[in-house]
């Protein structure tokens, strides 16, 4: 759940930052080393025993995803036996076997250990291709992918270099530090004992490298959740220790968690929701509750299985958007898909039914300049199409998609109230039609408009 957070908040705010006038770069921060990718690798070593994802029917993610959570179980259990025998729970998960384990493929991966580096090829070949299934279920893209394999290298030649001008030092045991101290922070380690890389590390890499690679950059937008706020304020102060001038111009779009309604969800422990799962989900629900209203006849099969698929996903967008990003949050998928709530569904059928309007509209003249006094449901639609402009300028300066995502719903409640009080095809004149039919496909085009924006498909019937 976090992780669609994540993505549908990023691909919102790049694509309200285009329409805003910015030309934007997406990217995707793969995380495809580190003692977590290790952890998984051991205990597919263990206990995998062959598996890939033909045989065992999972996407390549969701298997090694398995083996991640078989891993910490099983050295749970060490550590558990450990601390009964009076270690501390600390010491024990250093020690334990296990542990050992996952850091010594890590330091054979960093050597280019030909046996261990094969295995993560392997591996990651599953991972990345599960990603990208899900990717295109989502209706997400990037412009350039990173790899932290392929950057934590340059953060620790950098690492090295900073130690040397004394930027960085040593401690006895031949770990590498930053003492941020003076800065009102602490001290961060940057390279094990053992000389491996951590996340920060990588992370230093990777900072540099997409400056490099695309030196016109004003402004560099990470979104990543709350629990890592401290991570990046250390991150860009060490990049300024650094001597690197456009760190000041590093932004850490921070969120909040998602949970259910069972509760908060640990990957560690596998109990979470798949993305893959959830998806289908919502188009399942969409389906059912679509199919109940009865109003699809005349469709082919496949144009209603899109439509289960644009209202499903709708849902699931625009629940996860409609809440500011600093807030953590409640996913109900019930409510999500409510077709009267404050709901991603609603808005749609808002814009199915102008479309209908428009459909059944003859000799209208769309005229701007009406020739008759406006009702207050016209004026009070009239002015919340005039604030389109001024939501997408505060939602992109504020990187905050919620803005636009509230203000499409409170559009779609004032065109109801409208079409509700106030008759359009059977108005008393022509010009009272012409301008409400033109009231109407111009909330039409800014619903559509805006629900692009946040990465939704607006369907033309439901």
């Amino acid at each position: 759940m976090g992780h669609l957070r994540n993505i549908f908040l990023g691909h919102s705010v790049s694509e309200i930052l285009k329409a805003y006038g910015h030309e934007v770069k997406r990217v995707q921060i793969i995380n495809d080393r580190g003692i977590h990718i290790c952890k998984s690798m051991v205990a597919y070593q263990r206990f995998g025993q062959g598996e890939t994802p033909e045989s065992s029917g999972l996407k390549g993610d969701h298997l090694i995803g398995k083996y991640y959570v078989l891993f910490n179980q099983e050295l749970k259990k060490q550590v558990n036996q450990m601390v009964e025998k009076g270690s501390s729970a600390d010491e024990a998960e250093a020690q334990a076997p296990l542990m050992q384990e996952a850091r010594e493929t890590l330091k054979r991966w960093e050597n280019r250990d030909s046996e261990v580096y094969a295995l993560w090829e392997k591996l990651n070949g599953w991972v990345y291709k599960g990603f990208d299934q899900t990717y295109k279920t989502m209706g997400v893209h990037f412009d350039k992918l990173y790899f932290e394999s392929d950057t934590w290298s340059i953060g620790k030649e950098k690492a090295i270099k900073a130690l040397d001008d004394g930027v960085f030092f040593k401690k006895d045991d031949g770990s590498v530090w930053v003492d941020l101290s003076e800065d009102g922070l602490d001290e961060k380690l940057i390279l094990r004992k053992d000389g491996t890389a951590v996340y920060m590390t990588q992370d230093i890499g990777t900072a540099i490298i997409r400056y490099e690679e695309f030196p016109e950059l004003s402004k560099m937008v990470y979104t990543v959740g709350n629990e890592q706020e401290y991570h990046f304020k250390v991150l860009f102060l060490i990049l300024e220790k650094l001597g690197y001038e456009w760190a000041k111009d590093c932004h850490h779009l921070s969120y909040g968690m998602v949970e259910l309604p069972e509760g908060k969800m640990k990957s560690r422990e596998g109990t979470v929701v798949d993305a893959d799962d959830l998806m289908n989900e919502m188009v399942a629900n969409a389906e059912s509750i679509t199919t109940e209203l009865g109003k699809l006849d005349g469709l082919e099969s496949s144009e209603k299985e899109e439509l289960y698929t644009e209202i499903g996903l709708g849902a699931l967008k625009y629940f996860l958007l409609r809440v500011d990003p600093r807030k953590n949050m409640l996913f109900d998928p019930k409510e999500s898909i409510d077709f009267n709530g404050h709901t991603g569904p609603f808005i749609q059928y808002a814009h199915a039914r102008i479309q209908s309007l428009l459909r059944n509209a003859e000799n209208v003249v769309l005229d701007a300049h009406p020739h008759h006094d406006l009702s207050a449901y016209e004026r009070n639609l009239h002015m919340k199409i005039l604030d389109f402009p001024e939501v997408i300028q505060h939602s992109a300066e504020e990187y905050n998609p919620a803005l636009l995502a509230n203000y499409l719903y409170e559009l779609a409640k004032e065109f109801g109230s409208f079409y509700q009080n106030v008759p359009v095809l059977k108005a008393d004149t022509q010009s009272q039609k012409d301008y409400r039919i033109l009231l109407s496909a111009q909330v039409g085009r800014i619903i559509k408009s805006g629900m692009g924006l946040l990465g939704i498909q607006v369907p033309d019937r439901m």
